[in-house]
């Protein structure tokens, strides 16, 4: 991740003249957006300061400058580390602090980002964040899935420390360290898809007793007719993720498979990653019950996947947004079309840096 930009090729002039800077409250309806970074414009006795934000409109392949925004004390000293429904997690490394914030939010306060705090936490080894609704609701429920095979619940508004719930107890066998939560706004569930498994576990809102998941199993159909050289290359692929996707409007629902080729450059002395190829599956019902069917097109659809909790909205909603494709973050930058299987890269602008610590799409509160 920390060679994300790394080997795109720079935009023309005509493109980076087209750099420009927004104000928060200039639009009603707006992309997804990735942050790229922040420059430190004056800092403040109290210890916060002032930055310009770098973002990455994906409708427009621009780069945005949010100019003079707040950074309060327990942010600037604080990463981010997860981001889901448009909010931040920030994890304080001083005194291992988390809270939520909207800092990036197009929509927020410019001079003073909501903070919601929440319980320390043990093991701050965190994988990616999900959340049942906006962190501003009363009843909004916060997952961590940490690397550490712990998946931790509270209620930020309610609760004064995590339900800790241990994943290696569930299928000692799993890798669980890469899986990616998510949750089901139609199924009111936490989902954890198991790594190059076929099932996935999930967890209810019942944080008082709620150790045992549930178990689901996934059945797989209309598998693609690929040739034997391309279902080596597939093999041969040394990352492979998962990703359950629904949609907050119609409640559908896609897994989808995310295979990365490492190749070994001998020039750099590492390993260089590249994204393969996607596999989308539906969830259809049937009497049988739910199948996951394959599919190339998701109609009007666009997927977004990055160390965001994954999410996906309507392309017809942002103008500028290509159907049927998936936009990702992470081996690579771009999107990737469904509909003939082929990559187009995001080109980096000039004065990007070309090591992004913070590889999540933002999902704007009007997509929501």
């Amino acid at each position: 991740m920390s060679r994300l930009l790394i080997g795109l090729s720079k935009l023309s002039s005509g493109n980076y003249a087209r750099i420009h800077k927004w104000s928060f409250r200039s639009f009603s309806l707006t992309p997804p957006y990735m942050k790229i970074g922040t420059n430190l414009t004056k800092d403040s006795p109290d210890g916060s300061n002032i930055r310009d934000v770098l973002l990455f409109d994906p409708t427009k392949e621009e780069m945005i400058t949010v100019s003079d925004k707040t950074f309060p004390k327990v942010l600037v000293e604080s990463r981010q580390v997860g981001s889901s429904h448009g909010w931040g997690v920030f994890s304080n490394d001083r005194d291992d602090s988390l809270c939520i914030s909207d800092l990036y939010s197009l929509l927020a306060s410019k001079s003073n980002p909501k903070m919601i705090p929440l319980p320390s936490l043990i093991d701050d080894n965190i994988w990616n964040v999900a959340m049942s609704s906006s962190p501003s609701e009363e009843d909004c429920v916060v997952g961590i899935k940490s690397r550490g095979l712990v998946l931790s619940l509270c209620r930020p508004h309610c609760d004064k420390s995590w339900t800790d719930i241990e994943i290696r107890s569930v299928e000692s066998s799993v890798k669980f360290e890469t899986a990616n939560l998510m949750f089901s706004k139609r199924d009111q569930r936490f989902y954890l898809p198991v790594p190059r498994g076929n099932f996935l576990f999930s967890w209810d809102l019942n944080l008082e007793n709620n150790e045992s998941p549930k178990f689901h199993e996934l059945i797989f159909r209309n598998i693609p007719e690929l040739d034997e050289s391309e279902w080596g290359m597939l093999d041969a692929c040394c990352g492979r993720s998962e990703y359950l996707v629904e949609s907050a409007s119609s409640g559908e629902r896609f897994f989808v498979k995310w295979y990365v080729y490492g190749d070994f450059s001998s020039s750099h002395e590492r390993y260089d990653y590249m994204t393969k190829r996607f596999m989308v599956f539906r969830e259809e019902e049937t009497t049988e019950g739910p199948y996951m069917c394959y599919t190339e097109d998701i109609g009007d659809v666009c997927i977004f996947l990055s160390k965001s909790e994954a999410f996906c909205i309507e392309a017809s909603s942002c103008p500028g947004l290509k159907p049927n494709s998936i936009y990702y973050i992470g081996s690579g930058f771009g999107i990737y079309s469904l509909t003939n299987n082929t990559i187009h890269n995001f080109q980096a602008p000039k004065g990007v840096p070309t090591s992004v610590s913070d590889p999540y799409w933002i999902q704007s509160p009007s997509s929501l």
